[in-house]
């Protein structure tokens, strides 16, 4: 009777909206530690494609854990409204950790046009998964 899930998340949060992912953070997620540290792009003229982030300070929480409970939850749960949380707060979320957004949410983050451009020019064959295929669905 016991369900668990596994949450190892990264995400990144603009200070502004930093306060509001740690309260979500202390109602939901609940478990310590959290590791928060500050970021930003090194050169504030950089844009980078398929991780934007506008110019400005991000504050970083890092943190992993196993959520258990009574309740039987469908899959992917807490990690699903960790994403949520981060993409109505304007964040980013890295990829590593497991993954459950949509094509549309996973594309509309991360460019999907300049990513095909890419992936047409060193994988013309299509030999290689795209990474939404990597990172959401773990083909």
């Amino acid at each position: 009777g016991v369900h668990a899930e596994s949450v190892i998340q990264d995400v990144e949060v603009p200070i502004e909206r930093a306060g509001e992912f740690l309260a979500f953070y202390h109602d939901v997620i609940r478990f310590m530690p959290v590791w928060v540290c500050p970021t930003q792009p090194y050169d504030r003229q950089a844009r980078f494609d398929l991780y934007p982030m506008e110019p400005g300070l991000y504050v970083n929480f890092g943190f992993w854990d196993v959520i258990r409970g009574r309740k039987k939850l469908p899959e992917g749960y807490y990690n699903r409204r960790i994403e949520q949380q981060v993409m109505a707060l304007g964040g980013m979320k890295s990829l590593y950790s497991d993954s459950y957004f949509t094509p549309e949410e996973f594309w509309g983050m991360h460019n999907r046009p300049v990513y095909a451009r890419l992936k047409q020019t060193y994988d013309s064959q299509g030999l290689l998964k795209d990474l939404y295929e990597k990172c959401v669905l773990r083909a």
